[in-house]
């Protein structure tokens, strides 16, 4: 399914429903929660729903997902599932990770598109280009 797709399908009082598998009380465990709670609230602009499962309490509960490592968090919608392992405390690779649409996501700078970064990247571009002509 691609964007065009997913924007067709969804509309704004759609839900991200994540799962975060956790082993009771373990650094990483805490970690993740921390750090996915932190996540939900900066960067999430919809509705999300949290499941916690404790495998340390309800082993059987892994299967379901197909969990080989903890601690695990699974995008149950919007669909297709995704799978991110770990204590999720690098925001940037569990955004990647989860591959929301961008109508899901708060915008980092406020929604203000930045175009000062772009004409530098365009300059750095040209840049590249003249250092293979260039004779010396």
């Amino acid at each position: 399914m691609d964007y065009k797709e997913d924007q067709a399908i969804y509309q704004d009082d759609d839900i991200i429903k994540l799962r975060l598998y956790i082993n009771g009380q373990s650094p990483n465990s805490v970690k993740a929660m921390v750090n996915l709670r932190r996540i939900c609230e900066e960067h999430l602009r919809c509705e999300y729903e949290v499941e916690v499962i404790d495998l340390f309490e309800d082993p059987g509960r892994a299967s379901a997902d197909q969990i080989l490592a903890i601690p695990t968090l699974v995008r149950k919608l919007p669909p297709p599932t995704k799978k991110i392992i770990g204590n999720l405390s690098n925001t940037e690779k569990v955004l990647v990770g989860l591959e929301l649409p961008p109508r899901y996501m708060r915008s980092s700078n406020g929604g203000k598109v930045d175009e000062r970064k772009g004409q530098e990247n365009e300059k750095d571009h040209r840049s590249d280009e003249n250092r293979g002509t260039r004779k010396r």
